[in-house]
């Protein structure tokens, strides 16, 4: 069985929950809002099937309804920030226009941003400083059960710590790069469990470092109580990513690196290190706007492959998914949107399609 949501539907729904779990309204609605954007943007993985993991992470303490970002350090150009285990939608938007007022100001600003609860979609960082004019880089760590395993080890050590770099090209939209070091979002396997579905050869190892097309062998504890992992993208290559991101985004920052045994605890907490850059300010302006406006003209000329249609450039497939679901619908699985309605029950909320 499956849904097809309205995205104003599941904002309005969504919004109610986080209302009756301790959000004030204002908080409740850029939340609801920035987790229907992803489902929008083709990111299910992000999206409204996050929230019951939230409710939990409230009831439990690790995440703090309605605090905000603090700042620790600002010399202008360079801030070391504290999420307060504030939502990573509301702190994380904090920290970016922060961020964005530095780097139109100076130049660049490069801040940490540590102990924030999910970020949810880093891209949606990068979009707010690229529709400013500038070059955003951001590397961040996860704190939660560790779900993906080093290359060459048999078990999950780390998070799926994701990269983003966005680049605004003039009179178009901008290069919007953004991904997990692992093969797959967790999120991903999240959304292919509750739908029932394989995945294919080379995402994951089970419980006992074999390889596995079933991703519930990191979603739900195996026979031996033990999970599987994830691995990572690009073999060695993805893996150095990987540890840079936690080393960059977890012990830079002063959110803290993961070192010990993996627990049953909802919250997830992200470290972020983000570098801004104005071009405008850099005095390349011109020439980046028409080496980059060439470059990309240059990647359309190239003929399809096989199986393609055309070259692409990242962030294009968010951009139209977002038009064709808004037109559309959102669809979820049914296992999702059952568990989206518990969590509204656990805080008095009824939920209903």
């Amino acid at each position: 069985m499956s849904h097809t949501l309205d995205a104003s539907f599941l904002r309005t729904q969504i919004t109610g929950i986080l209302v009756a779990a301790g959000s004030a309204p204002a908080e409740a609605d850029q939340v609801a809002a920035n987790l229907v954007l992803a489902n929008l943007s083709g990111h299910d993985s992000h999206g409204v099937g996050m929230l019951p993991r939230y409710v939990d992470a409230i009831a439990e303490g690790g995440l703090t309804p309605n605090a905000s970002v603090k700042i620790n350090l600002d010399i202008g150009t360079m801030m070391a920030l504290d999420g307060q285990r504030g939502f990573g939608q509301i702190v994380g938007v904090q920290a970016i226009e922060l961020g964005i007022a530095r780097a139109k100001q100076h130049g660049s600003c490069i801040f940490t941003l540590s102990s924030a609860h999910h970020l949810g979609r880093i891209g949606h960082f990068a979009e707010m400083a690229t529709a400013q004019g500038l070059v955003a880089l951001h590397f961040v760590n996860v704190l939660s059960r560790p779900v993906v395993a080093p290359w060459g080890g048999g078990d999950g050590r780390f998070g799926t710590n994701p990269c983003c770099i966005g680049v605004p090209l003039a009179g178009a939209e901008p290069f919007l790069l953004d991904f997990a070091t692992s093969r797959v979002a967790q999120g991903k396997m999240r959304v292919a469990h509750n739908k029932g579905e394989q995945v294919p050869d080379g995402y994951l190892i089970d419980e006992h470092g074999a390889p596995t097309n079933d991703p519930g062998v990191v979603v739900v504890p195996q026979s031996n109580g033990l999970f599987g992992a994830l691995m990572t993208f690009g073999e060695h290559k993805g893996y150095g990513m990987a540890i840079a991101c936690e080393l960059l985004g977890g012990a830079l920052t002063g959110g803290g690196t993961w070192h010990r045994p993996a627990d049953t605890a909802r919250s997830v907490f992200n470290g972020m290190l983000t570098v801004l850059i104005d071009p405008a300010k850099l005095g390349t302006q011109t020439s980046f706007e028409q080496e980059a406006r060439e470059f990309v003209a240059w990647l359309r000329q190239s003929p399809p492959g096989a199986g393609f249609d055309a070259v692409q450039i990242a962030g294009e497939p968010e951009r139209r998914a977002r038009i064709e679901r808004e037109r559309d619908g959102i669809w979820l699985d049914d296992a999702t949107w059952g568990e989206i309605v518990a969590a509204g029950a656990k805080v008095g909320v009824t939920v209903s399609a």
